[in-house]
């Protein structure tokens, strides 16, 4: 059977309800017997890892930090699972991984967890959500994240943006990193790159060479920017030399507000003065960028209102 208009609905008000309805802090009605919610205490050994985890890293020392606060504390919130169909007494991991594997430093002989009975989809899409709202990506894993939720159940930009109180820019410049070359990519899964720099990388020529050249300096992600904005220059000679010149003019004031304007509207900025007047240019790669540009000027108020 085809899903219909109203599983679209259902699917995206589960995607709004968020963390909130999985850990019982909303009111749900639970009288038919595939809504029946537990919480118990099970053996750490009969937990299995989710096969739907976004997170393709754990780290170490933080895993390590959780495991000590799980000694003082214990497990503040139970870990999300459903059952194994094979095996009723075993569970798999929906959302909670990190928990469990730090109860296993801490040594706990048993972890709560909160039974679910949920399909493949519902698992997938709760993990990438839980892991999303707790910030407990890298942006990659994010990107991914995202994009599983638009291709597999779609869900648009602009549902992801209000849903997961994202701005729906940052939703599109994250997906955009799944457009660099794969070495580029292990680079930032590795922490080595920053979000910000590897976007100035995206659709380069020569991008892992210039990454590397990125870590090996230092770079900030305007001097990466710089770095990316000559290298592209070069063959038109002396305009390397004119971009830098323009910088070197720029007063502390014009470049504060270049940033501010950057940070506002998540594409890179530029002011030239000339005379009484000036340019002001909003740079962008994509048809999607421009659109969504032009989306929040049109949602500014008028002077004076």
């Amino acid at each position: 059977m085809t899903d219909g208009p109203s599983s679209d609905h259902a699917k995206r008000t589960n995607l709004g309800r968020g963390l909130a309805a999985l850990f019982g802090e909303e009111e749900e009605d639970y009288a038919s017997l595939d809504k029946v919610r537990s919480t118990k205490s099970v053996p750490v050994e009969h937990l299995r890892p989710g096969r739907f985890q976004p997170r393709h890293h754990f780290d170490e020392a933080a895993v390590n930090a959780l495991a000590e606060s799980i000694k003082a504390q214990g497990i503040l919130q139970p870990i999300l699972v459903r059952r194994l169909a094979d095996r009723p007494n075993e569970f798999e991991i929906v959302a909670g991984e990190r928990r469990w594997r730090a109860a296993q430093i801490a040594k706990l002989h048993e972890v709560p967890v909160l039974i679910r009975d949920l399909s493949d989809a519902e698992s997938l899409e709760l993990a990438i959500v839980e892991n999303v709202q707790r910030q407990d990506l890298t942006p990659l894993e994010e990107a991914e994240g995202y994009k599983r939720l638009i291709d597999e159940f779609q869900h648009t930009q602009e549902d992801l943006a209000r849903t997961l109180g994202k701005s729906r820019s940052h939703i599109a410049n994250t997906l955009r990193l799944l457009g660099l070359p794969e070495g580029v990519k292990l680079l930032l899964d590795e922490g080595k790159l920053t979000a910000g720099h590897a976007r100035t990388l995206i659709g380069c020529e020569g991008a892992e060479e210039l990454a590397q050249k990125i870590i090996s300096r230092g770079l900030n992600v305007r001097q990466a920017e710089k770095l990316v904005q000559n290298t592209k220059a070069a063959p038109a000679g002396a305009k390397p030399a004119k971009l830098a010149d323009a910088d070197k003019a720029k007063d502390t004031d014009t470049l504060a507000l270049e940033r501010d304007l950057t940070a506002l509207l998540g594409l890179k900025v530029s002011i030239n003065f000339q005379g009484n007047g000036g340019s002001l240019t909003i740079h962008y790669r994509t048809l999607e960028q421009l659109d969504d540009v032009l989306h929040r000027l049109n949602q500014m108020p008028p002077p004076g209102a």
